[in-house]
């Protein structure tokens, strides 16, 4: 036996661990999300037939991935198989436009009534942030970034009600609307109306006003049904 010198073995210290970098978002999600947007701004226009070869040159994403992206923006219904005419952009129908409304004055009102309630401070002022910078927007006659401004805005506002079910449905809605807001942005004066139609929503928030939102957010997604029929 080794004789004990009365001290503590030294422990060898342990390497310290660095946190792991945040992942890029997966190829699949890179195409999702590319295509998508190119549907809503209208790049890829309604009736318009999508060639994946092409697209994923374009993109310069594999095939794979453009073939999934493809799937999940059929089964979420932004584009469509045609027999002999393969992947096409569905055409803007108002009377699915007017569809999506009706659901999204159930869904969306009831959020605001949640997110009254419950929003915290990082809430409120990820939707201020946004609200800001939608307003910058408005005053560049910026439609493209006013467009993805209104996308977290309401993102952010889904966020806020603390239902992740919820929150999927409504995003859901809210994309399948977006290209008919883009159409809609069209019209002069109305990209200042939703900054103040969401600076209605937010204020009410802020107060915890549940049905003062739920009626702001009424306000907003009429107006925008009604805005949107004038073009379609």
């Amino acid at each position: 036996m080794k004789p004990n010198t009365g001290k503590a073995a030294a422990k060898t210290p342990r390497p310290t661990r660095r946190p792991k970098p945040a992942s890029a978002p997966s190829l699949l999600v890179q195409a999702y999300e590319r295509i998508k947007h190119n549907i809503i701004t209208l790049r890829y226009r309604p009736g318009e037939a999508l060639n994946e070869a092409q697209i994923s040159e374009s993109l310069r994403i594999g095939r794979t991935p453009v073939h999934q992206a493809l799937n999940r923006l059929m089964l979420e219904g932004m584009v469509e198989v045609i027999p002999r005419k393969g992947v096409i952009v569905r055409g803007v129908s108002l009377n699915e436009v007017m569809d999506i409304i009706d659901v999204r004055l159930i869904t969306e009102t009831h959020c605001a009534k949640l997110a009254a309630m419950r929003a915290d401070k990082d809430d409120l002022a990820a939707l201020a942030q946004i609200l800001d910078q939608g307003k910058k927007a408005a005053d560049e006659a910026d439609i493209e970034t006013q467009m993805t401004l209104d996308r977290e805005f309401h993102l952010a506002l889904s966020r806020a009600g603390k239902n992740s079910v919820l929150a999927d449905t409504m995003r859901n809605l809210h994309d399948r609307s977006l290209r008919f807001w883009f159409i809609s942005l069209r019209d002069v004066g109305h990209d200042r109306a939703v900054v103040a139609q969401h600076r209605a929503i937010l204020d009410a928030i802020k107060r915890r006003a549940p049905d003062d939102a739920a009626l702001a957010v009424r306000d907003h997604i009429e107006a925008f049904r009604t805005n949107v029929a004038r073009f379609l």
